[in-house]
């Protein structure tokens, strides 16, 4: 899809009141294009062929209504992999997905599952498409879910839709196994110590140090992309980014910024209209009473925000340009980190 066309789709996503605030937004309008397309209520990639052959992250959420897929059992002091740390206790629900998934190969068998992680409200999955498909992907999710609500005798498992996270070649896939094998010890950590999701006065990073305030396990996600909005950029690679970044965060990845222009802002406020989470770098740390302002309070409070400020170097004593050069490098590499 033509840049000017994806930046139009992505704006009809996001609230409108987003579009008339910078110079780019009111350069790349279509209206004929906004009345012509509908956000269906979950963000694919545009510029990828669902019938291809990839390696996917995939989440479905929980249905309204349905039962839980299971609770937690085991030690959140226990550190993953260790006997008796967190785990999931399926529930019938639950046991109905696993066995569905044992039967993945019947709706295609181009699909191969790599791993999941089955969660109380949702389900995470590693696919991966051998071979091209007859069809869209989301089809055979769809039959997935078909047959979930088959083998559970229940209306509706899953919501609706899905997230995908299409796994690049810059991806690592031990990461990615990582952050699902541990998925029930980060969940059972933050049940068991919500204080954890605050305040640090010194945390390393990348060989860094930095102070933090919110969602430490935003760090965990191997699904971050730093977002920078160059001058020179050109109207459709623009464009291409915001697809690329939203498509990011709708589905469950991490933008990584200080946000400093108004385009980067009005990425932010796009980011935030679908509960996405940011990792937001600063130069300006808190004092043991202090807390951040009431819009980034509210964003840690929901666990979608943590704010970094480095501690390696006196950000407030360069020129802004020096400043904004360094954030914007921490930002860079805080998204490598797999």
């Amino acid at each position: 899809m033509p840049g000017a066309e994806a930046w139009a789709l992505t704006k009809i996503l996001v609230m409108n009141s987003i579009l008339k605030r910078t110079e780019l937004q009111r350069s790349l309008k279509a209206p004929e294009l906004q009345r012509s397309l509908k956000w269906s209520g979950n963000y694919r990639a545009r510029w990828h062929d669902y019938r291809a052959r990839a390696i996917y992250h995939i989440t479905l959420l929980k249905a309204p209504g349905c039962e839980s897929f299971g609770r937690l059992g085991g030690d959140s002091a226990v550190p993953p992999g260790s006997p008796g740390s967190p785990y999931l206790i399926a529930s019938p629900t639950g046991k109905c997905i696993k066995e569905a998934l044992r039967r993945l190969p019947e709706i295609h068998p181009s699909l191969r599952l790599f791993q999941y992680a089955l969660m109380p409200d949702h389900l995470h999955l590693l696919l991966s498409v051998e071979s091209e498909l007859d069809d869209i992907l989301g089809r055979k999710l769809a039959i997935f879910k078909v047959m979930v609500n088959k083998l559970s005798s229940q209306e509706q498992v899953f919501q609706k839709g899905f997230n995908d996270q299409i796994v690049g070649p810059d991806r690592k896939l031990d990461a990615i196994y990582r952050y699902l094998r541990e998925n029930p010890y980060r969940l059972a950590v933050r049940l068991a110590h919500p204080e954890s999701f605050r305040r640090v006065t010194t945390l390393q990073i990348g060989g860094s140090a930095y102070s933090a305030y919110g969602n430490l396990q935003l760090l965990d996600n191997p699904f971050k992309e730093q977002v920078v909005v160059h001058r020179a950029d050109d109207q459709p690679t623009r464009a291409d980014n915001f697809n690329r970044w939203l498509h990011c965060v709708a589905n469950g990845g991490v933008l990584v910024s200080p946000f400093i222009s108004k385009d980067e802002k009005a990425v932010r406020e796009a980011a935030e209209d679908v509960d996405g989470r940011i990792i937001l770098i600063t130069d300006r740390s808190f004092g043991e009473k202090e807390k951040p302002a009431s819009r980034d309070f509210g964003q840690c409070l929901k666990n979608r925000l943590l704010i970094l400020t480095p501690l390696s170097e006196n950000l407030q004593t360069m020129s802004a340009r020096g400043r904004f050069l360094a954030m914007n490098d921490h930002a860079r590499r805080i998204a490598s980190l797999r």
